[in-house]
C-alpha cells in the first residue's frame, strides 16, 4: 500500500518511531507554505529557523534512505494551503493511505481531521512520542476541582516520572525553590560566553526574498543561531549544564540591560521543534546534577526542571483542555491596542526598550521579560488580548500557539478569569527595579506617579487596580493592594487615574 505521511514544521522528531525502518512504499512530505507564514506576522528569524529546521531534517530522512517530497516555498508545484498540497500529492502518486502525527495546535488538527473525513482512502494519525503527557491527560487529572493549578499537576508528573524524589518524597525536603529563583544578577557573578550556531541559511533568505512574505524583526547576519539539528541542540544542552545551570535557578529571574540571556538555556526553539524531547532534558540535566555533587544547589535544577515538566507539559495539556473557546475570552474585557512600540522598541520606558529590541533583534526574550515587562504593560494598559496574542505568537522564535496561547491569554493577560493563575501578574515599577538595572538610566523616575518624568508602569498600576475592581476586588490574592487603594486619597487617586488614562491614550509619547 503506498502511502504517504505528513510531517509538520515543529515535527523534527528523529527519534520518532516512524524513521526507525525505511520503506520503499512510504513517502514523506514537509511543506514551507504562506499558509504557516501568513496567519501572523511572524518574526523573519523564525520563519528563517523553521525552514532552515525543516530543510535540514528533509536532508537527513533522505541520507537515511527515506523517500521525500520537500515543497520549498517558492516551488512551482507549492499550493501554499496544507491540504491543497496534500491532495495533489496523493492524486499525483496513486497513493492509497494518508498518515499524520496529532498536530499541537488546534487550528490543524482541525483542518486535518476535516480532510481526512473528506477523504476516498485509509487515513491514521499518531502520537508525537514527544511530550510526557497526552492531551487528555491534565483535563482529567484536574476533573471535578474548581482550580486547576500548576503546583499539583507538577508535584503528580515528579511523582509519576521519579523525577527528584526520595521515597515519594521531593529531594531536598522542598518540592518547590521558586523563592530561591528571585535573585537580581548585578555583574558579580560571571556569565560564560552564549553558543551561537552558525547555520548558513542565505539560500533560504533568497528565497524569501522572491515572496512578498509580510514579517518583523531584524536579521543582520545570514547565519541562525539557534539548534537546527538533534545533533545541535544536544550539544547546547550539555552546553548550557556544564557552564550555565549552576546559577540558572538563582538568576531565572532576573534582568539586565548588558545581558540578553543571562544563564537561560535557549533550548526552547529546539524543544518546539521537537529536535529534543522533554525527556532528553531532564533525564541530562539531573545527570550533570548527580556528577557535579555539592557543586549544583538542587534549587538551580528544580528551577529549570519546574519549567519542562511543570509549566512546559501544564500549558498544553490547559491549552488542549479548553480550546477552541480558550481563544476568545476575555474576561477583563480589555479592547485598546497594543502600543506601535512594540513593533520598533522605540519608548523612552527603558525596561520596554530592551525587553522589545531584544526581541526584535533576538526573536528571544526570557519569561520574566515576557511576563513583567510586556504582559505587564499590555494588561496594564487594558490591551485587547488578541492583539498581545498576535505580537506574542509572532515575535518569538518559539512560539507555538500550544504554549503562546495559554502562557499570553491566561498567565500574562487573566484573561481567563483565573484558571491558569490565580492572580494577574501585573506591578508598578518598584517590581521591575528589584529584579533588574532598567530604572537606573531610564527617562522616568520609578518613585514617582504623577510628575512629568514619573514612571508610568506606576499611574497605570492603580488606575488598573480601580478600573478591574469588579471582576478583582473579591480576589483573595489582591486583598493587601486592594486596601492600600481604599486608602488612598481621593483627589490622588483621581489625578493618577487621569495620569494613566492620558498614557494609554497617547502611549507612543512615553
Amino acid at each position: 500500500m503506498k502511502t504517504l505521511r505528513l510531517i509538520l514544521g515543529d515535527q523534527l522528531h528523529i527519534k520518532h518511531s516512524w524513521f526507525k525502518e525505511t520503506h520503499d512504499d512510504v513517502t514523506y512530505c514537509l511543506f514551507e507554505m504562506r499558509q504557516e507564514t501568513d496567519y501572523v506576522k511572524h518574526h523573519i528569524q523564525k520563519v528563517i529557523g523553521f525552514f532552515a529546521a525543516m530543510r535540514q531534517f528533509s536532508e537527513d530522512l533522505k541520507t537515511n534512505n527515506h523517500n521525500v517530497i520537500y515543497l520549498k516555498i517558492n516551488d512551482e508545484n507549492n499550493k501554499q494551503i496544507l491540504t491543497e498540497n496534500l491532495s495533489f500529492l496523493i492524486q499525483e502518486n496513486n497513493i492509497e493511505k494518508f498518515e499524520y502525527i496529532f498536530p499541537d495546535e488546534y487550528r490543524l488538527d482541525k483542518q486535518l481531521n476535516d480532510f481526512c473525513n473528506e477523504l476516498n482512502i485509509k487515513s491514521e494519525v499518531y502520537s508525537a512520542e514527544h511530550f510526557l503527557t497526552k492531551r487528555s491527560d491534565l483535563k482529567n487529572f484536574f476533573e471535578g476541582k474548581k482550580q486547576f493549578l500548576m503546583e499539583n499537576f507538577y508535584r503528580d508528573m515528579r511523582k509519576k516520572y521519579d523525577i527528584l524524589m526520595v521515597a515519594n518524597q521531593p529531594e531536598g525536603g522542598k518540592w518547590n525553590y521558586d523563592k530561591s529563583n528571585r535573585n537580581k544578577w548585578k555583574g558579580d557573578v560571571d556569565i560564560p560566553k552564549y553558543k551561537l550556531f552558525k547555520n548558513d541559511v542565505s539560500e533560504i533568505i533568497e528565497d524569501l526574498e522572491e515572496t512578498d512574505i509580510n514579517t518583523i524583526g531584524h536579521f543582520k547576519t545570514k547565519t541562525f543561531p539557534y539548534p537546527i539539528t538533534r545533533v545541535q541542540a544536544l550539544e547546547q544542552l550539555k552546553y548550557f549544564c556544564e557552564t550555565l545551570l549552576i546559577h540558572f535557578g538563582d538568576y531565572q529571574d532576573a534582568m539586565h540591560t548588558d545581558e540578553d540571556y543571562l544563564f537561560h538555556s535557549r533550548l526552547s526553539f529546539a524543544m518546539n521543534l521537537k529536535l529534543i524531547s522533554a525527556k532528553d532534558v531532564v533525564s541530562t540535566v539531573i545527570n550533570y546534577y548527580r556528577k557535579f555533587g555539592d557543586a549544583i544547589h538542587i534549587s538551580q535544577v528544580e528551577g529549570f526542571i519546574r519549567q519542562v515538566i511543570g509549566w512546559r507539559e501544564y500549558m498544553r495539556g490547559m491549552y488542549w483542555a479548553f480550546m477552541p473557546e480558550y481563544k476568545q475570552e476575555n474576561k477583563l474585557d480589555n479592547h485598546n491596542k497594543l502600543a506601535n512600540f512594540f513593533w520598533t522598541g522605540n519608548t523612552k520606558m527603558n525596561c520596554l526598550k530592551h525587553a522589545i529590541t531584544n526581541a526584535l533583534d533576538n526573536g528571544y526574550s526570557h519569561h520574566i521579560q515576557r511576563l513583567m515587562i510586556t504582559g505587564n504593560y499590555a494588561l496594564l494598559t487594558q490591551t485587547h488580548p488578541d492583539e498581545v496574542d498576535n505580537w506574542y505568537l509572532g515575535i518569538y522564535v518559539d512560539a507555538i500557539e500550544w504554549v503562546q496561547l495559554t502562557n499570553t491569554r491566561g498567565m500574562s493577560q487573566f484573561a481567563d478569569g483565573g484558571k491558569i493563575a490565580t492572580k494577574p501578574y501585573v506591578s508598578s515599577g518598584s517590581y521591575i527595579n528589584k529584579m533588574s538595572n532598567y530604572c537606573t538610566d531610564c527617562h522616568y523616575n520609578k518613585s514617582k506617579k504623577l510628575e512629568a518624568d514619573a514612571c508610568p508602569f506606576n499611574s497605570l498600576y492603580w488606575n488598573f487596580l480601580d478600573e478591574k475592581r469588579a471582576q478583582l476586588g473579591t480576589n483573595f490574592r489582591m486583598g493587601m493592594m486592594y486596601s492600600l487603594l481604599d486608602k488612598m486619597n481621593p483627589s490622588e487617586l483621581q489625578k493618577i487615574k487621569e495620569k494613566a488614562q492620558h498614557i494609554i491614550a497617547h502611549q507612543d509619547e512615553y
